[in-house]
């Protein structure tokens, strides 16, 4: 789960990270009033859940307050990569005499946390990396040791900096690594962490995304995400997160629905062999009730863009008597108008076959006759 802007800052002033003074606000005349609190000048910031916000015109300056209100109000009509803007950071502008870089993410090969830190702050990372590698400083970190001061310290010498500097921003660092674990962080990052021309260092941006399998110890967070204004989810993935099913939109025009992740990602592979793009990635999980097929049918009619959908169940805590009644509750209360394969086999595998057959719907016993056939259908 991404984090705006303005609640990674929240989260840096807790542990003692020094930020820009600000505020939010969600009209121009409310961004003024913030202005009013502050000193000139001022950065203004859409507040969006993407990357890049600056180079697509959502981050402006602004020397008074009414041309603060002026940008503020610029911003709030934007739409940024598809995401309508509905509020602004405004803060103060730091004088920056350096811009630097420091973030916390996972080394997935080396199976643990990795500390990066750079002198070229203020562009992406990645960047950095691929052109000028000898910018950056990493510190693979021992799950068990974790992130010590003596590593902190060994960034910020890499960045050039020695005696009280390299004190300062080494407990920074400590801090910033603190924050990241104490809220499940995949990747934290201050970009670009700022060295004032008064001998101080600030967080000008900061970015956090939460393990979203750790979100029941972030409630607040959590119920956020499930709020369509405040997350970067879709209409859909939000539908699936409040039913407690894993939902993911492709582009392709074969709607699918399995019983475990496994499972869901061999029937995507098998109708993409047979010639076929699935639409979605849908996992109703393991001991599915006919509550949560419903929820995930309905999700499916109503993809425009899936024309045929493949219910694929191998049914183990998952009953295939539910999911059999599951289907026929949809095909009540919602109009079928797409073609359905339905593969069913486990545990009450008679039972819902059954329920199925009486009711007039085909089932299928192999999964790969199921996929060629969903694949024939969506093409008609």
């Amino acid at each position: 789960m991404k984090l705006f802007e303005y609640e990674a800052k929240e989260i840096l002033s807790k542990y003692e990270i020094p930020v820009p003074c600000g505020a939010l606000a969600n009209s121009p005349a409310q961004s003024r009033e913030v202005a009013s609190q502050l000193n000139p000048p001022y950065v203004v910031k859409a507040q969006v859940l993407v990357a890049g916000r600056g180079k697509a015109g959502g981050i402006q300056f602004a020397e008074t307050e009414e041309d603060l209100e002026q940008a503020a109000a610029r911003i709030l009509s934007m739409e940024l990569k598809g995401f309508k803007v509905s509020s602004v950071w405004v803060e103060e502008k730091i004088q920056a005499k350096k811009e630097l870089y420091f973030g916390v993410t996972t080394d997935r090969s080396r199976r643990c946390y990795v500390a990066i830190g750079s002198t070229s702050g203020g562009v992406d990372i990645e960047e950095v990396a691929s052109k000028t590698p000898a910018k950056i400083i990493k510190v693979f970190i021992n799950p068990v040791l974790g992130f010590r001061g003596y590593h902190a310290r060994y960034v910020a010498r890499g960045m050039g900096y020695s005696g009280k500097l390299m004190i300062t921003l080494a407990a920074i660092f400590e801090r910033f690594y603190k924050a990241a674990m104490e809220h499940d962080a995949e990747l934290a990052e201050m970009n670009p962490i700022l060295e004032t021309v008064h001998g101080t260092f600030v967080a000008a941006d900061a970015r956090f995304i939460v393990d979203d399998n750790a979100l029941y110890r972030h409630r607040k967070f959590r119920d956020r995400l499930l709020s369509e204004d405040k997350t970067e989810l879709t209409h859909e993935e939000v539908e699936a997160r409040k039913a407690g099913l894993a939902y993911l939109k492709l582009d392709g025009n074969i709607g699918i629905m399995g019983n475990g992740a496994g499972l869901v990602m061999a029937t995507l592979d098998a109708v993409q062999l047979y010639g076929g793009k699935p639409a979605n990635f849908l996992d109703v999980g393991g001991g599915a009730s006919e509550e949560q097929i419903l929820a995930a049918l309905n999700i499916l009619l109503a993809d425009k863009q899936a024309s045929a959908l493949f219910i694929n169940i191998l049914g183990g805590i998952t009953r295939c008597d539910n999911v059999a009644r599951g289907i026929l509750k949809a095909r009540k209360n919602v109009a079928f108008t797409k073609p359905m394969v339905i593969r069913l086999v486990g545990t009450k595998q008679e039972e819902g076959r059954r329920i199925l057959t009486e009711a007039g719907i085909h089932v299928l016993d192999s999964m790969e006759e199921a996929a060629k056939k969903a694949v024939e259908m969506s093409n008609r």
